[in-house]
């Protein structure tokens, strides 16, 4: 059955086809190179002016929610390894429509999101240019990174492992840094665990900022994904991937509960915002020469880290859309180097949107881009929770191999993510973050009207790939 799969949708003699030339190493870097962005260094101080110290548990539970994703998603994506795999899965084992709504979701979302990173950029880079328009570094930047994601998947990973790099050692060293300041002698009158409880104690907006401020979170954790998204280009993917998709976890909700800490400790968290990196703030406050400067190159850096693999992700479902015949074959092609240039080209949209959204509204930029970001994410994460519950039964029902990884406390824990997921959505009606609804409900009845039209032929095509699994 699942042998099968592979190599129908491995595009096997089509002649456009991706390399598998991704490490387990290098699947790791990437998937943690595009959650460690602007969310953790720029989105983590507007979580904390909506939660105060309470985010900490806001943060606790989004990674409880991407810990319970990631298991669907390594049960799934060892079974299917391959390029745009939850899309792959929604259309297989729910219906076609349904992959055709999770594959434009989640690279519209990637695209946007895209747009979210280059808008911090040009924030960033007002800390040493204050008079530069931003527009002129969105065009700049993004012209960067287009230029590395069209040549080879493997300039792309090494690019992005160094990037990954560079902020993981910065992000461990503002822990020990951080962890000393409070702990050691060196400990200012200000600073300390009290910080924690004052100026409102530690839930100075209830219990109501500490859900909001999980929706922020889910942000910071965008792109754990991705990896089920490279199966397709991952050597040995049956290992490979739930290997790094539990590294990544781990390691994510190691980086981000200690280092929000430890800067809710050093910085009040009234000091919070997105005027600029609470990394930033924490620096100027030590009063450490040059840090400040230091730590905002390392927050751009991180940046283009994840900007650069979320323009990797939209332009891999865009790859596999075309190969599903959901998009033009055009955007199916790839390049002698083996990089689909004409799905990167569309892709890079959201650089374009983000560029529009900066000159019109320079201001608020930064959360409107994410507002309309998340909905693409969102609903694919809860697809993916949907499509792991028919997963597993089909599965079962036919007596395929034994699952070489199990997501554990099926089902009882799939249905938990899922209604913890459209329970956020549904909040965000009454919060700052309406246009996550907004944009999706349209989005949604767009993508389908789309369907209806375009892809009647598809319920035949569904039916070929079924019999796959008889």
């Amino acid at each position: 059955m699942g042998n099968k799969n592979r190599q129908v949708h491995g595009h096997s003699g089509s002649g456009n086809q991706l390399k598998r030339d991704l490490t387990t190493r290098q699947l790791t870097m990437i998937a943690m190179g595009c959650a460690i962005g602007t969310g953790l260094f720029l989105g983590s101080g507007l979580a904390i002016s909506t939660a105060g110290p309470g985010v900490l548990i806001s943060y606790a539970i989004g990674a409880l929610i991407v810990l319970i994703l990631m298991g669907c998603l390594a049960e799934m994506t060892v079974a299917h390894p391959s390029t745009g795999s939850f899309g792959f899965i929604a259309e297989t084992y729910i219906h076609p429509m349904a992959g055709y709504l999770v594959r434009y979701s989640y690279w519209i979302a990637n695209v946007l999101a895209v747009g979210v990173e280059v808008s911090a950029i040009a924030i960033y880079m007002k800390y040493w240019f204050p008079t530069v328009p931003g527009l002129v570094w969105i065009l700049f930047f993004g012209a960067v990174l287009i230029y590395v994601n069209a040549t080879s998947v493997h300039t792309f990973a090494t690019f992005e492992y160094w990037f990954s790099m560079i902020k993981i050692s910065a992000i461990v060293g503002f822990i020990l840094l951080g962890a000393y300041v409070i702990f050691g002698d060196t400990s200012g009158t200000n600073m300390g665990p009290e910080n924690l409880v004052n100026d409102g104690g530690f839930l100075p907006f209830g219990w109501s900022g500490v859900w909001i401020a999980i929706f922020i979170s889910l942000f910071s954790f965008l792109g754990t994904e991705l990896i089920a998204v490279t199966a397709g280009e991952a050597k040995d993917p049956d290992i490979a991937v739930p290997k790094a998709l539990k590294a990544t976890v781990f390691r994510l909700t190691v980086f981000y509960v200690l280092t929000l800490a430890l800067m809710l400790m050093i910085v009040p968290w009234k000091s919070a915002g997105v005027d600029k990196s609470p990394f930033v703030k924490v620096m100027e406050i030590l009063n450490i020469p040059g840090a400040s400067g230091i730590m905002n190159f390392i927050v751009l850096t991180a940046a283009l880290s994840a900007m650069n693999s979320q323009l990797y992700a939209s332009t891999r479902m865009m790859f596999s859309l075309s190969q599903s015949k959901f998009a033009p074959a055009l955007f199916g092609s790839v390049s002698k180097k083996g990089a689909p240039f004409a799905a990167l080209a569309v892709s890079a949209t959201g650089i374009v949107v983000a560029a529009a959204v900066s000159a019109l509204f320079p201001n608020t930029s930064y959360a409107f881009m994410m507002g309309i970001s998340m909905f693409g994410a969102i609903f694919t994460w809860l697809m993916v929770f949907i499509s792991h519950l028919f997963f597993r039964k089909a599965w079962e029902q036919k007596g395929g191999r034994k699952l070489p990884v199990k997501m554990i406390g099926y089902p009882y824990l799939t249905i938990i993510g899922a209604v913890l997921l459209v329970s956020l959505m549904l909040t965000t009606w009454v919060t700052d973050f309406k246009i996550l609804l907004q944009f999706g409900i349209p989005w949604l009845i767009f993508l389908s009207i789309t369907y209806f039209f375009t892809n009647k032929k598809k319920a035949l095509h569904h039916e070929s790939v079924n019999q796959l699994n008889n």
